[in-house]
């Protein structure tokens, strides 16, 4: 997978690239090295454009969250907050589904809301969420906690699933959407409130 001809080299190109080794051949492509060769170049082209496999990795992250908010973005006319908190739960999973090497690298990379290309990431995907939970009236705390169960619910069920943990006969898609209910419940009840 070499360069279009004409196109030069660039942070987009060098992601991009990153990208389709990691659909082709999983998250051990992720690395300079493959991705150079991938390109058709040495090593040292890419690091004038992306200070090594850190940054590599920071880079392919942040753009795979872009595409995810994307995603979720088709789904932005919802207004129940049943169906926007289902909307994103089942965007996720289709997309680890779709692109379990790219969900890993967008799960496992460790961000942080200081950094200037992540917080408007962070700050769509706190606006999904004070969308979806705005009719249950939390406080900060309460509101901070409800995204943190509904974000940790949907990543556990997920992880368990790609790694084939699931072994009972019985449907993957009715436990996901029980899981969903239970979550829902959760946060409508009382008991949710201290």
């Amino acid at each position: 997978m070499s360069r279009p001809k004409g196109q030069g080299l660039t942070p987009v190109v060098v992601v991009e690239a990153a990208i389709a080794c990691l659909e082709a051949e999983g998250e051990s492509a992720l690395g300079v090295n493959r991705v150079a060769r991938a390109l058709g170049i040495k090593p040292p082209s890419i690091y004038k454009h992306i200070d090594g496999n850190a940054a590599l990795r920071r880079c392919v992250a942040l753009e795979l969250w872009q595409r995810f908010l994307r995603e979720c973005h088709q789904h932005h006319s919802l207004s129940d907050s049943q169906a926007i908190i289902r909307a994103i739960a089942y965007t996720m999973r289709h997309f680890a589904q779709k692109h379990p090497a790219l969900y890993t690298v967008m799960t496992r990379t460790q961000l942080s809301l200081s950094d200037s290309d992540f917080a408007p990431i962070a700050q769509e995907i706190l606006s999904f969420y004070n969308k979806a939970l705005a009719p249950y009236e939390f406080e900060e705390a309460e509101l901070i906690d409800a995204i943190r169960m509904i974000h940790a619910g949907l990543l556990g069920f997920i992880e368990a699933e790609k790694a084939g943990l699931f072994t009972l006969s019985r449907s993957l898609d009715l436990s996901f959407e029980r899981m969903l209910n239970a979550l829902i419940e959760a946060l409508q009840s009382k008991a949710f409130k201290p």
